[in-house]
């Protein structure tokens, strides 16, 4: 049973007594019962509100969804071109820091540490390395 319906119940007993209106209890007494009856009815409103805008909401959410997917598949795209790219790890001389560089970063040479800022250098020996030059030590 609605609210609503519980409110009118509760009047049809009020008017079906025959109370003296003249009274001041009667008065209050059926004061009550009609804001009773408003609030009933705003509160009904008030849900049938929310379930609109649930509804609303889910369809939003659903189109948000598809077009996330779009958006992004490009670049979800891109992070799997990224997965194969190696990746070096390396401490700082100066604060034990770990520092992740990637192949490219490491032919360049140096790189500073993101935590104090030292310069790290590093050698290398080239694309054409392994090693005719001797400079990496092996004999391959």
């Amino acid at each position: 049973m609605k609210l609503s319906e519980k409110v009118a119940y509760i009047k049809g007993l009020a008017d079906g007594m025959e109370l003296d209106e003249s009274q001041k209890v009667v008065k209050l007494t059926l004061a009550i019962i009609d804001a009773l009856e408003e609030m009933a009815y705003a509160i009904e409103d008030v849900e049938e509100n929310t379930q609109a805008l649930e509804e609303e909401l889910d369809a939003v959410s659903s189109d948000l969804a598809d077009v996330e997917e779009i958006v992004y598949e490009d670049e979800d795209d891109e992070k799997e071109c990224d997965c194969d790219e190696e990746f070096f790890e390396v401490k700082c001389p100066k604060c034990s820091g770990a520092i992740e560089l990637t192949e490219e970063s490491f032919n360049d040479g140096f790189v500073k540490c993101p935590a104090c800022g030292e310069k790290l250098e590093f050698e290398t020996c080239g694309d054409d390395c392994c090693c005719g030059d001797d400079c990496c030590g092996s004999d391959d």
